[in-house]
């Protein structure tokens, strides 16, 4: 019975065998311990663990798309400054049980409110999912699987703030997902100070790795670029970009920020980043601009934090 969450409800597994797993087993499944719904209809669901932690993961429905978008780490060790998951102590890796979950339960919420299931799965929530490499793509086997949630890898991006060897390692497995870099800079010096994890995987590195993913793939990696006013969306900041987009095939999304109370950071005016987007495409390069959803639950992107109530 898919979806089953206890043994009891296993109605076509032989009642003495139930019992036998019942004394020997346990799930340890992830129950939803508060959920937020958006004026745009984004739900954010805390899930809760069975040690107690938490993590957050989104329904996110648009006109095309019923997209989960889903955590990988309780907390995280990367210490972005623009992100508020950045500012949380990383407290374990997720197993792949509880990956699945989330995407399980959100895609229960989907068909409850919306009438359809999920469309595309991201992992664009809580944590570096390459810094849980193991269980990632243990979860991604599930997903993908027809005996699990029969989900193509077609329709499952992996986001990674740029681990250049664990991108080339995932090209290698050869499971049809895409790959997302959350870039923000195009420049050494800056995006080490708005990334640390630049500082040991750099622009040059993780472009050789990007052009192996995609020649290893077919599949063309995202270039996730934040738009933050005066930190990155100057004419500098756009030839940087440029001249960082032609060096593989891919395409960029521009992220409005959302901003959060432990950062500065402002976004980009409206007029500004139509223009950028516009001076990217006039150079040839492939862009949207990617509209946030769910700003007014801590919802969007970056905006992840386990701040509901629980």
């Amino acid at each position: 019975m898919k979806g089953a969450t206890s043994f009891e409800v296993m109605s076509d597994v032989p009642l003495q065998l139930r019992q036998l797993l019942e004394q020997h087993y346990c799930f340890r499944n992830a129950v939803v311990a508060a959920q937020q719904n958006s004026r745009d209809k984004t739900i954010k669901v805390a899930f809760r663990l069975h040690d107690g932690n938490l993590v957050e993961g989104v329904l996110i429905p648009t006109g095309t798309r019923m997209t989960a978008c889903v955590s990988s780490q309780v907390g995280c060790s990367l210490d972005c400054k623009f992100c508020a998951t950045g500012y949380l102590k990383r407290q374990r890796n997720l197993d792949a049980a509880e990956i699945v979950d989330q995407v399980r339960i959100l895609g229960q919420l989907a068909m409850e409110h919306y009438g359809h299931g999920l469309s595309n799965i991201v992992f664009m929530g809580m944590g570096e999912p390459l810094l849980n490499y193991q269980e990632l793509i243990q979860s991604i086997r599930i997903i993908s699987s027809p005996l699990g949630l029969g989900m193509s890898p077609q329709r499952i991006t992996v986001s990674t703030a740029g681990i250049s060897k664990m991108i080339v390692k995932l090209a290698d497995e050869q499971l049809g997902v895409h790959l997302a870099l959350s870039l923000h800079a195009a420049n050494n010096e800056r995006r080490s100070a708005l990334m640390p994890i630049n500082e040991s995987n750099n622009l040059d590195m993780l472009a050789e790795a990007l052009l192996y993913f995609y020649q290893k793939t077919k599949n063309r990696p995202t270039l996730e670029y934040t738009v933050m006013e005066g930190v990155n969306d100057q004419e500098q900041e756009l030839n940087d970009l440029v001249q960082y987009a032609r060096r593989f095939p891919c395409k960029v999304n521009l992220i409005e920020y959302n901003p959060i109370s432990l950062a500065d950071f402002k976004p980009t005016g409206k007029s500004r980043l139509e223009s950028f987007a516009e001076g990217l495409s006039k150079k040839g390069i492939i862009v949207n601009i990617r509209r946030s959803r769910g700003k007014d639950i801590d919802a969007a992107c970056g905006q992840l934090a386990n701040k509901l109530e629980h």
